[in-house]
């Protein structure tokens, strides 16, 4: 990893008043070396708040790609020793995997959020809350963002590969890909989030980025296939379309971001704690494919 690239130089240069926010920005170009430039001197491992979909999602295609799920089962057959004994909304027993990614199971809006409401708001078993709250819409009808639908892809990944969803993920991506070390909210029952709650380096993330730009292969190794990095871009599982030229990421709470540049065969990740990154946006969207 080098210590600072043309482009984050440049940045820094331009951004060093605009955006004092700004923690530390890592950045690749063309498959080269990872960069990183620091604004401050903190902890390498950052709370990156909803980034954290981008790597649960990215469990989820792992195991379809072993054909240990698929996108069309059932929530409840999948989880089927672990539901509530009563009081559950006959509709979840339609609920698939894909309406989970793309925020389609009848949640409200800003369910679950533990960024924002005391944990023990949703009790000591975040699985039977959820299960049994009220439904707001009919599901699969429209989307309404929702930490509950992705701390649930945690569950459904936890069950599938038999294991803790971080463990999953050490085993069969992050120990290959070279990450260094990171840490996940729980539950209080010992059950990864999911949705948010991910400390990890502003270098890993650029890496999980490289590995969707690239199609499934990091480093000419591959983990993903094509198949699975092309549906999550396009049908918007914890990615959606940002900027221009192709571009597309996922934010996070106070100006977390990962950012996969095609049109400038760049990946880039910030961590921060801002309010708002619209004038770093607008300078890397105009950067262009430069060193």
């Amino acid at each position: 990893m080098t210590a600072s690239s043309p482009f984050l130089k440049a940045m820094k240069a331009e951004m060093r008043k605009n955006c004092p926010g700004i923690i530390r920005v890592s950045e690749i170009w063309r498959g080269g070396d990872i960069s990183t430039s620091e604004w401050k001197k903190l902890s390498p491992c950052q709370d990156v708040y909803s980034v954290a979909k981008t790597f649960t999602m990215t469990a989820i295609g792992m195991l379809y790609d072993r054909g240990l799920l698929r996108l069309d089962e059932k929530i409840c057959d999948i989880l089927k020793d672990d539901l509530p004994a009563s009081g559950m909304d006959p509709r979840w027993f339609d609920s698939t995997v894909e309406m989970a990614l793309t925020h389609r199971l009848g949640l409200p809006a800003g369910f679950l959020d533990i960024d924002v409401s005391p944990s023990s708001e949703f009790t000591d078993d975040f699985l039977k809350y959820m299960l049994t709250y009220p439904l707001a819409y009919e599901p699969d009808t429209e989307d309404r963002y929702s930490d509950g639908a992705y701390y649930l892809l945690s569950r459904i990944a936890e069950k599938k590969s038999g294991m803790a969803l971080e463990d999953c993920l050490w085993g069969e991506l992050f120990f290959r890909m070279g990450f260094q070390e990171l840490a996940w909210s729980h539950c209080p029952r010992g059950h990864a989030m999911g949705a948010t709650g991910l400390y990890v380096h502003s270098a890993d993330m650029v890496k999980l980025g490289m590995l969707y730009l690239d199609g499934g292969v990091y480093r000419g190794e591959r983990f993903l296939s094509r198949e699975w990095t092309d549906m999550a871009v396009s049908r918007c599982y914890a990615l959606a379309p940002c900027g221009q030229n192709g571009a597309y990421g996922k934010g996070g709470m106070y100006g977390q971001e990962l950012l996969v540049l095609p049109g400038q065969n760049r990946v880039v990740a910030v961590q921060a704690f801002a309010d708002s990154l619209n004038e770093l946006n607008d300078w890397i969207f105009a950067y262009g494919d430069r060193a």
